[in-house]
């Protein structure tokens, strides 16, 4: 049993290891290619590259109906039944439904263009632009398809393989179009980033499997449980960024649009980087909890052993974040947003409840229990909007580390009971103490940063890597 575990301990290090190194060097070509669109388009390239994304994004929300992430519970429950022609069927199905999908939401995007030219500009000049968009639709419709079959079939060395060499083929093409057609490259680089993608997912895709013959009757049949899940996935995916739509209109009314600019800032640092993080973990985790999701002894291992080891990561990123807090806002941004460090300190501390309610909300999905997740979901969406406005007028830009702080810990009670009620699920006895080490370290850290012990925070955090690391050693060692 030990050896078990230290397998699967070894696997979780080793995918995070993988798909970290594949996050960051997105981030390295997110940089390199904002900083080249500033450099050769100025804020007039960055703001319309701003818009046509924000729009892409919002129209594969409402058209993929999650499929990336709903499917791969199908594809690994086949794999779990070592069953070749169920699990060829179940590829050929959401392949299907992806390019279907994909078709549709192209299809939509051209007939809705004259619309999403004037809403998003306020004149019909970018009509042909949301026309040539579609494309990206539906070339990122098929890719999250087949992402979603290597991810269930756990290729996870050749998905991260194919999104690295997606994403620098997309930034190489990229290039020269910023360089020799200026304003006029944004929505060819946004769709040759997509086709790159597109062209290795198609390439490097699973042929193990051949294609299943079956008609456009079964294929819905087959597939109408992930959709459906997807459907639950997309509603609470579009409460969430209505919420936070919503707060952000209600902060640029009552304190303008500087205010939202230095939140903005605050909440990319804290949500969207340690995310890179917890995406990088659920590349392994989330099959792995669908193909046991009928054995309650296994998920309850499994759950209780992504926390430790969630923990376990997060402890020195926290501390490390934390102390050197002054220094990423001066590099990332400018003096100027020295303000957010409060906020941001907070906030971290809080990033320790959103991977504990994190690993637990996974079962949810693995458990493919849309009404549930769209009830968490919203819920959560409701409560932080609701926090936000009443402790920013309470206590302004510090308040909303508060009050990152509150709703991750409103919603880790909240799956927490849905884990311990609706699925009769428990949790480790020693995964109880890691998470209350790893919460009472982070709001040490807090206590020493904002007090100005700055030495006893160094100590603090070259304590907290040193044991993290020796903790993976051992591990890593154990047979």
């Amino acid at each position: 049993m030990a050896t078990g575990r230290s397998n699967i301990s070894q696997r979780i290090m080793k995918a995070m290891g993988l798909f970290g190194g594949v996050q960051a060097v997105g981030v390295i070509c997110s940089i390199v290619r904002t900083k080249l669109v500033a450099l050769w388009m100025g804020d007039v390239g960055m703001g319309l590259f701003g818009l046509f994304n924000q729009a892409l994004e919002m129209i594969n929300t409402g058209t993929n109906l999650s499929i990336r992430q709903s499917s791969v519970r199908d594809v690994s429950q086949a794999v779990q039944q070592n069953n070749d022609k169920l699990i060829a069927r179940i590829i050929t199905v959401v392949r299907r439904w992806s390019l279907w999908l994909g078709l549709a939401g192209a299809l939509l995007t051209m007939a809705f263009a004259p619309l999403l030219s004037e809403v998003t500009f306020g004149d019909n000049a970018h009509i042909w632009g949301f026309v040539a968009l579609s494309a990206a639709v539906l070339l990122m419709a098929v890719t999250n398809g087949e992402y979603a079959v290597f991810q269930g079939l756990a290729k996870l060395r050749r998905l991260a393989r194919v999104t690295m060499f997606g994403t620098l083929s997309g930034l190489a093409i990229s290039i020269p179009l910023f360089y020799f057609f200026r304003l006029d490259s944004v929505v060819p680089s946004i769709v040759a980033y997509a086709a790159s993608a597109a062209f290795f997912a198609l390439v490097l895709k699973n042929k193990e499997y051949p294609p299943a013959r079956i008609s456009n009757k079964e294929t819905v049949a087959l597939g109408k449980d992930f959709v459906r899940l997807g459907v639950y996935m997309t509603i609470g995916n579009f409460v969430t960024m209505l919420a936070a739509y919503v707060f952000n209109a209600w902060l640029n009314l009552h304190a303008g649009t500087g205010e939202v600019g230095l939140y903005q800032a605050g909440y990319t640092l804290v949500n969207k980087y340690v995310g890179l993080v917890l995406a990088a973990l659920g590349m392994e985790y989330y099959p792995r909890l669908a193909r046991v999701a009928h054995s309650k002894m296994r998920l309850r291992a499994f759950v209780s052993q992504e926390i430790n080891i969630s923990m376990m990561v997060m402890m020195p990123i926290v501390a490390i974040f934390i102390l050197l807090r002054t220094q990423v806002v001066d590099l990332l941004y400018t003096e100027d947003f020295r303000v957010i460090v409060t906020f941001i300190s907070l906030g971290m501390a809080g990033t320790v409840l959103r991977t504990l309610s994190w690993c637990i909300a996974f079962v949810i999905l693995a458990k493919g229990s849309g009404k549930v997740y769209l009830f968490t979901e919203t819920l959560s969406a409701v409560t932080g909007l609701a926090l936000n406005i009443v402790c920013y007028m309470q206590w302004g830009l510090t308040g909303l580390g508060a009050s990152y702080v509150a709703w991750y810990f409103i919603y880790t009670l909240v799956v927490a009971i849905v884990y311990y009620r609706v699925f009769k699920l428990r949790l480790a006895k020693g995964c109880l103490l890691s998470i209350v080490a790893t919460l009472a370290a982070a709001a040490l850290m807090v206590l020493l940063m904002e007090n100005g012990w700055w030495i006893m925070g160094l100590i603090f955090t070259v304590l907290s890597a040193v044991v993290a690391l020796w903790q993976m050693k051992k591990m890593w060692q154990r047979r």
